[in-house]
């Protein structure tokens, strides 16, 4: 395999655009978005200019964990449509040099997939040891491990007078990876799927495959790469993919092995140092604390810095699992256009790829639900968890409107009509409020508009070299307003400033006029000396 070959590479300068497919297009009224909707709306996407189409989870699921539990990998669930608009999906798409990227989940299935069914009828089924037991009484569980959804990773099964391991909810035991036959498994399930067209796959918590649970390892485990080499080798070398592990647990020196240039893992990895740093150290999710910005600075700087020429960055504020970032690190009310834009500037000047969530285009914010309206399974545990331990409503509502993950999952707003023009019919979780002034349709005919930003943004990739070869440096490290960096590739700089901030302040960073190209900013042109709140510039200069 030729790895220095561009086409191994076409990932290097695209932009993703993650659908999640219950809430972006209902094609048939039931409240639920489908794939037939979502082919409605490729021309929309093409029109943004994206690249590639990560979907999250379509296959037959219970959807205990909004399809994260998975029953049948190769078979299309019904409420999304039919392997024959999968089909069509792929075929569509292509005709618009989209590619679609599947979501895999391989660390663990729905515990109601024909595996699992299997292997709890006894100790002697040949699927018994697809999955991880241990033997107990049914009222000691074999060790403190926690479930990341709550309660114990231990779940007793009587018909074999055993526990199974579940890293997350009891409907999805963790699969048995140290068996070779269920590795087979998966790898000619992953062949079929790239032989009906895929372009890739991200690989949900991945790094937690090689868990050890005796050991109390669930992430990064001593047979990580190893598994990973395999995987790659028997199934992703055999074609033009992209893939991008999802790795919690991940620090650059890990991200290094992973996204090797050599191809023997992934293509790149999801990190998320940056995207925890607003919580209590130590502490949950849920923990709110101020954002470190000067810390966010540091480490932007290292992944940037230090995976250059030895992997590969994903660029991402947000995804199905997290809140909006305009309104996390953004300003939502009076500046949320001049917000959204800024951290769009900011993020999609720096080296990796690009991954756009659905409405992060159209500056979508947090939607602040009663605790009735929300569907998150993580979210409902949460709030009958911190009520038990005597927490107040208000404060348990409050971290809720911050991180739920379904700040990301109300549907996506293409319009002022019912419902945001998601469904005819009832939605299967309840449109935010603002869909009459946040959507698609004024956006597109708005040439000044959050969309056109991105849209902008994407064509810039494209066309400069800059943006996927150049170098990174940070400037203005110890400003605790600006983010600003340059990056530099051959005679051509890129120049980006971003006040992050709701106030005016001096800007110290002069142009030089002659070989300076503004290439995009988020206010009309003004005084260079200052910069607005929130206001974000970009530049060109050749030198």
């Amino acid at each position: 395999m030729n790895t220095d070959s561009q086409q191994k590479k076409w990932w290097k300068n695209a932009v993703f655009y993650q659908i999640y497919p219950r809430s972006f297009a209902d094609s048939n009224g039931d409240g639920i978005g489908d794939l037939q909707g979502i082919i409605l709306k490729l021309d929309y996407l093409q029109y943004l200019g994206i690249d590639a189409i990560w979907l999250s989870p379509v296959c037959k699921s219970p959807q205990d964990d909004n399809g994260y539990d998975i029953s049948d990998y190769q078979d299309i669930d019904p409420m999304f449509g039919t392997q024959d608009d999968m089909d069509m999906l792929i075929k569509e798409a292509k005709k618009r040099n989209i590619r679609i990227i599947l979501d895999l989940v391989l660390n663990h299935s729905s515990d109601e997939h024909k595996w699992f069914l299997e292997a709890k009828k006894s100790r002697e089924n040949p699927y018994h040891d697809y999955y991880i037991w241990r033997d107990g009484s049914e009222d000691t569980v074999p060790n403190d491990l926690k479930a990341a959804f709550g309660g114990s990773a231990w779940e007793w099964t009587p018909e074999t007078q055993q526990y199974y391991f579940h890293q997350f909810s009891v409907k999805q035991p963790d699969l048995n990876w140290e068996n070779p036959k269920l590795r087979r498994e998966i790898y000619d399930m992953i062949l079929w799927w790239m032989e009906k067209g895929v372009g890739g796959f991200r690989l949900d918590v991945i790094d937690q495959i090689a868990k050890e649970p005796d050991q109390n390892i669930t992430v990064n485990g001593p047979n990580l790469h190893k598994y990973l080499k395999e995987l790659s080798r028997e199934t992703f070398q055999k074609g033009d993919l992209v893939t991008v592990g999802e790795t919690w647990g991940a620090t650059v020196e890990l991200a290094k092995l992973y996204s090797n240039p050599d191809q023997s893992e992934l293509s790149m990895i999801f990190q998320f140092e940056h995207i925890c740093l607003d919580q209590e150290e130590g502490k949950e999710k849920w923990d709110l604390a101020p954002l470190p910005f000067l810390k966010l600075k540091q480490v932007m700087k290292r992944w940037q810095q230090e995976l250059s020429g030895k992997g590969w960055n994903s660029l991402f504020w947000n995804n199905h699992d997290l809140p909006r970032i305009v309104s996390r690190w953004g300003e939502d009310k009076d500046y949320r256009i001049e917000s959204a834009k800024m951290l769009a500037i900011l993020l999609h000047g720096m080296q990796g790829t690009p991954y756009i969530y659905q409405g992060e285009e159209l500056g979508m914010t947090n939607a602040a639900y009663e605790i009735e309206d929300y569907r998150d399974i993580e979210t409902k545990n949460f709030y009958q968890e911190r009520l038990k331990k005597g927490d107040l409503k208000e404060e348990i509502m409050r971290s809720i409107h911050a991180k739920s993950r379904d700040n990301a999952r109300t549907p996506m707003q293409w319009n002022g009509k019912k419902n945001a023009g998601f469904t005819e019919g009832t939605p299967w979780i309840k449109v935010n409020p603002n869909y009459n002034s946040i959507h698609a349709e004024d956006q597109i005919k708005d040439t000044n508009s959050i969309f056109h930003c991105y849209k902008k943004l994407i064509s810039f990739r494209k066309k400069h070299p800059v943006f996927t070869e150049g170098d990174f440096q940070l400037l203005l490290e110890d400003d605790e307003n600006i983010f600003a960096y340059e990056r530099t590739y051959k005679h051509v700089k890129l120049l980006v400033i971003c006040n992050f901030f709701r106030k005016t302040i001096n800007n110290p960073l002069a142009t030089p006029e002659n070989t300076t190209e503004l290439l995009i900013s988020n206010y009309p042109a003004n005084e260079k000396t200052i910069l607005k709140p929130y206001e974000a510039r970009m530049y060109l200069i050749q030198t």
